[in-house]
């Protein structure tokens, strides 16, 4: 299942980068961003410039199609209920303005709370350890334990175990 993490931390990038700048055409920007996060596309990233020559790259391998089928399905869902997992978000941080949440934090806390409540799939202490790790890696060194927390605030307003019965 090493995709689905992978999958999370691009659904993550593309949703700060969202946050920041949202796109004028959404699906556009869904597309150009899974273009480049295609393992070659990252390759080549990494060799010297091209000085504007275009290659042309190979298609999108096997894990990337797999990254990209249940990250697209994320990030649309996100997308999809923004102001419900805002609000959600609001009403467990008291006293503290959900803008003044670190954007990264937001943006794990938007995808996490979206597979808490939408996707059935997921049982929510997996989606909080993948969160709080994803935190870990991509935020600051006190953003796993507020991950953390507020996920766990959520949790217990969901309507369904929090595990499953084969884990």
């Amino acid at each position: 299942m090493r995709h689905r993490r992978l999958a999370r931390e691009r659904a993550v990038q593309f949703l700060f980068q969202y946050d920041l700048n949202p796109p004028g055409n959404p699906d556009e920007a869904i597309d150009k961003f899974w273009a480049s996060q295609t393992t070659a596309a990252i390759d080549e990233e990494k060799n010297p410039a091209s000085w504007g020559e275009s290659k042309e790259l190979p298609p999108p391998t096997t894990e990337d199609n797999a990254v990209r089928l249940f990250g697209e399905k994320l990030i649309r869902g996100v997308l999809d209920q923004m102001e419900e997992l805002d609000n959600i978000i609001s009403k467990e941080v008291k006293n503290w303005d959900i803008n003044r949440i670190a954007k990264v934090d937001r943006s794990i806390l938007r995808l996490a709370i979206y597979e808490m409540f939408y996707r059935e799939d997921i049982p929510p202490v997996v989606t909080i350890n993948e969160a709080i790790d994803i935190a870990k890696k991509f935020s600051t060194e006190k953003s796993g334990s507020f991950v953390n927390g507020i996920l766990d605030k959520v949790k217990t307003k969901l309507m369904r175990p929090s595990r499953t019965s084969s884990n």
